[in-house]
């Protein structure tokens, strides 16, 4: 029996937990997963403006909590796995969505600022996926990681333009933890996946942006930069049914930028 596309998509009864969804491209994410069915449970640091966002969802008849974390702290991921799991009994989408960048020459680049951007883009990223994963997915045999990695994983930057190097790099460990543990949690009924975001106009992103826009456009073929529903397609495959046979791929959201 033929399974019809629209249900492929269908998030009804499935829950999700999103890093960094207060606002930018987690706050994509959530609207998506929460216009398709899922009951969402948003993380950041701020609780002031995951209240707003929260307010914002719910307004669109989205089925939303918050918790407030810093992504980066041990103690921090340890709560947010606990309060997740027991607003939500248990999480089918995690999406790793919280991250980091820092401006700097890499001969000058402060050790602090190095460690900062890992800890948040690789350490916390992996702490909450093994506490998630252990707790609810692999006990279920099911679930949906979804990493937010950059085209700055995938390449470097044109000289210049901005230095990232910790950015940079960490990005890339991101793109090659989620193709390890997607071939590990394969077999446990998890796809692992990657979404790879080119320039999207963000908090993180703006100051490059008025920096090197201009450059941006020209390179990138679609002569565009991201806008506030280019992610959710992306999102919405990877979390859904629709991308069942689908893990352990990369999959760029740039306008081309990465094809030239």
């Amino acid at each position: 029996m033929k399974e019809e596309v629209g249900k492929l998509f269908d998030l009804k009864g499935r829950t999700a937990l999103v890093t960094g969804g207060s606002r930018g491209l987690g706050l994509q994410v959530a609207e998506v997963l929460g216009d398709l069915g899922a009951q969402i449970v948003l993380s950041a640091r701020s609780s002031e403006e995951l209240s707003a966002t929260s307010d914002l969802l719910a307004k669109r008849g989205i089925s939303v909590e918050w918790v407030a974390a810093d992504a980066s702290r041990d103690s921090d991921i340890e709560a947010l796995a606990d309060k997740a799991i027991e607003k939500l009994g248990h999480v089918d989408i995690l999406v790793n969505n919280a991250g980091a960048s820092w401006g700097a020459p890499a001969e000058d680049h402060p050790i602090e600022a190095w460690d900062k951007v890992f800890n948040l883009n690789v350490r916390g990223l992996f702490l909450l996926t093994q506490k998630i994963g252990k707790r609810s997915m692999i006990p279920r045999n099911r679930g949906r990681i979804i990493n937010m990695a950059s085209i700055a994983g995938l390449i470097g930057n044109p000289p210049g333009t901005h230095q990232t190097i910790a950015y940079n790099t960490s990005k890339g460990a991101v793109v090659n933890f989620t193709r390890a543990l997607a071939a590990e949690w394969g077999p446990r009924g998890i796809t692992v996946n990657a979404i790879a975001p080119g320039f999207f106009p963000s908090k993180m992103s703006n100051g490059v942006l008025k920096q090197i826009g201009d450059r941006v456009l020209q390179d990138t073929p679609l002569g565009r930069l991201g806008g506030d529903e280019d992610l959710k397609g992306a999102v919405a495959l990877f979390a859904s049914e629709a991308g069942r046979h689908i893990t352990g791929q990369i999959l760029a959201v740039d306008g081309g930028a990465t094809a030239v």
